[in-house]
């Protein structure tokens, strides 16, 4: 740890720098009353467009984007490239929905997607499952957080032979993490994202210019990482995309996109902002990110260039890849610059994982607290409830991480993802047509978690040679009827089951004519956003409707 001494000063003071502006955030725009979940768990509603730029980028863009993509693409090469192109897609795509879902919301005061869901289709048990849906989730997500900033303590030296001694840095700085999210809500992240962007920012730019020129030249670095892949047996490796996984990395980029913004974080984040013309501005803008996160995937190809060994993991015989990038910066940078950097890896985790609880513990207090536990419960009392459960959930987090333990980190998002998918459906589609049928949907969620559970049940870890959950990638020889090598991503699978089960169901369910609790007409002018003119702009609660 000695020779890191200079590393863990400067990455300590920026942290506690970054949690002194969490607490202070609590006075930052304050309302006279911060219970209120409008207040606490969105902010207030009042985000502008710099404010909710930052916010959303730094949801968005994890420790999963410093971390588990350069380890990815150091282990696989080319296929770890798809986080690329679905943030790219992924901005035109819900350009029109997250407008549409802004106006809804704003209009009817929810506050989570569960809580438009219960309405839309007249449904608590539909918005019961989509709100534990999201719950579950985002836990995997929170864990990568945590993943990350281990990687950087062990990098650092400060670890230790026993559990507690090995996860005690992680469990201070996220009890400091829930402090100040527990005291500032939403503004906490907010403000910090500015911090932790511009750190970003600065890392990366010096990286992309300084570690080329130490490494010979990007010639030279694409040439030992195709050396390091044509030397090894896997098929689905390479710099260069191949029969083997070009399925699994289509699969994977358009399946992630349709996943992101379905996550309760990024809906967070987007219900936050003031109006519609600050989410049309952010979904221009956010891009971007995508070209900052195209950099940050080189890093792999750079760590094999340098000769990064992998820090030794937890079980005898196998490596950390998540230490990949911060031992190229601990051994290509000055020790005052890799400080720097490794407390941009650090509060890049703890950003996210302050929204992403936050979201969390909104559905648990507006969707399963008052729908099922206390239905009479104030403002107050779902503030209090809410920043409680957001406790909890980092807690779940990280039995993530002890019972899952995939091959990469990032099959902690992409199995996040998997999960997500199947509130797709309901959310996103449910915003345009109320043609499903509640019933239909409840059923294509069931055939869809159901498949999706079976899939990563089947996945191995070939690191650590457990049986099932290593990944996200499904061998397609496990259906059967296939003899192929090839792989594809479990998620999108699953959520076509989930579509094509509910409109199945929906045609037999509408021929039988069973009712369906909310009368088409009246529920398509009452969840017309705000452009329509059928908008009766005095309509400012939520109504109740019938529910099954």
């Amino acid at each position: 740890m000695s020779e890191h001494i200079t590393e863990i000063i400067i990455f300590t003071v920026l942290f506690l720098l970054v949690s002194g502006i969490g607490f202070v955030a609590a006075r930052w725009r304050a309302p006279q009353d911060m219970a209120h979940l409008d207040e606490w768990g969105l902010g207030g509603r009042s985000f502008g467009a710099w404010i909710t730029w930052f916010l959303v980028g730094g949801d968005l863009y994890t420790a999963y984007t410093f971390v588990a993509v350069p380890a990815l693409i150091f282990g696989a090469g080319a296929a770890g490239f798809f986080a690329v192109p679905y943030t790219v897609i992924i901005y035109p795509m819900f350009f029109l929905i997250l407008i549409r879902l802004w106006s809804v919301s704003h209009r009817h005061g929810f506050v989570t997607p569960a809580d438009f869901v219960r309405t839309r289709f007249g449904s608590p048990t539909l918005a019961l499952l989509i709100a534990i849906t999201g719950i579950v989730a985002t836990m995997p997500y929170i864990a990568l957080q945590l993943v990350g900033i281990e990687a950087v303590l062990k990098t650092m030296g400060v670890t230790g032979s026993s559990m507690f001694a090995r996860h005690a840095p992680i469990i201070i700085a996220f009890a400091i993490l829930a402090a100040y999210t527990y005291q500032s809500g939403l503004r906490a992240p907010a403000l910090i994202a500015f911090v932790k962007d511009t750190l970003i920012y600065i890392v990366i730019l010096v990286a992309v210019l300084y570690l080329p020129y130490k490494l010979g030249g990007w010639g030279s670095i694409f040439d030992a990482a195709d050396k390091k892949f044509q030397a090894t047996p896997a098929p689905g490796d390479g710099i260069l995309l191949n029969a083997n996984n070009q399925l699994q990395y289509v699969t994977l980029a358009v399946g992630s996109a349709l996943a992101l913004f379905l996550y309760p974080h990024s809906v967070t984040g987007v219900l936050a902002s003031k109006n519609r013309n600050v989410i049309k501005r952010n979904m221009s803008a956010l891009p971007a990110y995508s070209f900052l996160l195209g950099l940050i995937a080189l890093l792999g190809y750079m760590a094999i260039s340098a000769g990064i060994k992998p820090l030794p993991g937890a079980k005898a015989g196998s490596s950390d890849m998540n230490t990949v990038v911060p031992l190229l910066f601990d051994l290509k940078f000055p020790a005052w610059f890799a400080g720097i950097a490794f407390a941009a890896i650090g509060i890049g985790a703890l950003v996210p994982a302050a929204i992403m609880s936050i979201a969390a513990a909104n559905l648990f207090t507006r969707n399963i607290y008052k729908e099922y536990l206390k239905r009479d419960a104030t403002p107050a009392d779902e503030a209090k409830v809410s920043k409680i459960a957001s406790l909890v959930v980092k807690i779940g987090a990280v039995a993530f991480i002890v019972f899952l333990d995939p091959q990469f980190s990032i099959d902690l998002q992409l199995i996040g993802g998997v999960i997500i998918l199947q509130t797709a459906p309901a959310v996103a589609l449910g915003l345009y047509t109320r043609w499903f049928h509640r019933g239909a949907l409840i059923t294509g969620w069931a055939a869809g978690m159901g498949l999706a559970l079976w899939m990563l049940w089947q996945i191995p870890n070939a690191a650590t040679k457990k049986a099932h959950f290593g990944g996200s990638a499904f061998p397609l020889n496990k259906f059967w009827f296939f003899d192929t090598p090839k792989t594809i991503y479990v998620g999108f699978v699953a959520v076509a089951v989930n579509l094509l089960v509910a409109v199945l169901v929906t045609f037999l369910l509408r021929a039988m004519k069973t009712p369906d609790g909310v009368d088409g007409t009246e529920a398509d002018d009452y969840f017309a956003d705000e452009g329509d003119p059928r908008v009766d702009k005095s309509v400012t609660t939520v109504e109740t409707v019938s529910s099954t």
